[in-house]
């Protein structure tokens, strides 16, 4: 086995390239002229510029991040016919276009250039529901004639661009700028849960991705704008980039979750104070996520599902994503994927716990009970009125009272602990206390 390659491109610029030795090490290096260029960035906050390659340790965590996760790696590699633990072969059949700026393409093979002869087609409902059927068995339409994309998750999901509002798959090398995620299989109302919540977070004035539930013939979907897309005033759509909190830190996507030595909300803070244009903007984002998370009863907030963006104003904390109360569903733990002040459990949180993560964030704990107080505030009065603004036909509109009503029940208990004298009751979410 030779040594095999892929060109890392940033806008139609190479970066450097990835490599497989023939033992299947993976390997990266920057390119003489991005090291020689002081305007280009390095790739990563865990890939700082320099002239000696990195090894497989220290890139896998960056690179092996672009991929899909869990059940949908597996799937994805049996559709292609590859290993689910062989990086650069999916990388290879599906890096063509990924989360934030870079394109993986062969050697040989630059960028695709817009071509006005050659346009999404938009699916119809047939093809439409077709796509949905596809997911779970072939995620980002692994395979699919023409087709290289892929997203980080353990969700069923596929890159998509809109045409006059009309979904379409793209055109070869044309940037995406929507994700078109199904409903979790296993889980009820899943679309209308995180159409729900991401909107309620917009509501209460977070930095949050738009969303739009969808239906066709029954079947609920969710449209996710990008915003690692930017369409300048030519029209022409281009990347923007991005990674996630493991990325930046060095961490592989199998252990995301902080018990098996993922990110910790700590890690993320001390991230944000290091690279962001605007630390103290950016800290306060977090704080608010954090606690928007603990109140709507999210226990899934892992360090792949908070990002640094690196647009034209620099390094930013990237607006938020895949927000699902997960309270909702009893089959799924309700062990926070980070602690939050070393309280494990969405149940466990007290005035101590919330003190105990100010030390960790850095911050004081009066602003902390005031961010917890006004974010209550806002999501009980938003909250039924988010509920009906979501509701379309085909969603199920009995499922999005039933989430409203106990996001504005665990607001309600949130804002009063948050103030509760040391020592007393520990909050309780409405399905321990049941």
């Amino acid at each position: 086995m030779t040594m095999r390659v892929l060109d890392v491109w940033w806008d139609a610029r190479l970066v450097g390239q990835l490599t497989q030795d023939q033992h299947g090490e993976l390997g990266f290096a920057y390119s003489p002229e991005w090291l020689g260029n002081d305007d280009a960035p390095p790739l990563s906050a865990s890939l700082p510029k320099r002239a000696d390659p990195f090894s497989r340790r220290e890139c896998r965590p960056f690179f092996g991040g672009l991929l899909p996760e869990e059940s949908q790696r597996d799937a994805a590699a049996q559709a292609l016919g590859v290993s689910r633990g062989n990086d650069f072969a999916l990388l290879d059949r599906l890096g063509g276009d990924v989360a934030g700026a870079l394109q993986l393409l062969p050697p040989g093979e630059r960028p695709a250039t817009p071509n006005p002869d050659q346009r999404p087609i938009p699916l119809d409902e047939g093809a439409l529901v077709r796509v949905l059927d596809a997911l779970p068995v072939r995620p980002l339409l692994a395979g699919e004639e023409g087709l290289r994309l892929s997203l980080a998750g353990a969700q069923s999901k596929v890159p998509v661009v809109l045409v006059d509002g009309a979904v379409a798959l793209p055109a070869p090398g044309q940037p995406t700028t929507h994700i078109l995620k199904s409903p979790i299989a296993r889980l009820s109302g899943t679309t209308e849960n995180e159409a729900l919540v991401m909107r309620l977070a917009a509501a209460v004035g977070l930095d949050v991705a738009a969303v739009q539930p969808r239906v066709v013939r029954d079947r609920t979907f969710l449209l996710v704008e990008r915003y690692d897309r930017f369409r300048g005033e030519d029209g022409v759509v281009r990347r923007i980039h991005q990674e996630d909190f493991c990325q930046a830190l060095g961490v592989p996507a199998e252990t995301k979750y902080a018990s098996e030595g993922g990110p910790t909300f700590k890690d993320g803070f001390a991230l944000l104070r290091r690279v962001a244009a605007r630390p103290a903007v950016d800290v306060l984002k977090l704080l608010d996520a954090v606690i928007f998370n603990l109140i709507v009863g999210n226990a899934d907030a892992h360090g792949k599902n908070f990002s640094i963006l690196y647009d034209r104003d620099g390094p930013r904390l990237a607006p938020l994503y895949d927000l699902l109360a997960t309270v909702a569903y009893p089959e799924l733990s309700p062990k926070l994927a980070m602690r939050i002040g070393k309280r494990a459990t969405l149940g466990e949180m007290d005035p101590e716990g919330w003190s105990a993560f100010g030390a960790d964030a850095g911050v004081g704990l009066p602003l902390i009970r005031r961010r917890v107080s006004e974010i209550s505030q806002a999501v009980i009065s938003r909250a039924r009125d988010v509920a009906g603004e979501v509701m379309r036909p085909g969603l199920d509109e009995a499922t999005l009272s039933r989430f409203s009503a106990m996001a504005a029940e665990r607001a309600a208990q949130c804002a009063i602990t948050v103030q509760h004298p040391r020592g007393g009751n520990r909050y309780r979410s409405p399905q321990a206390r049941s």
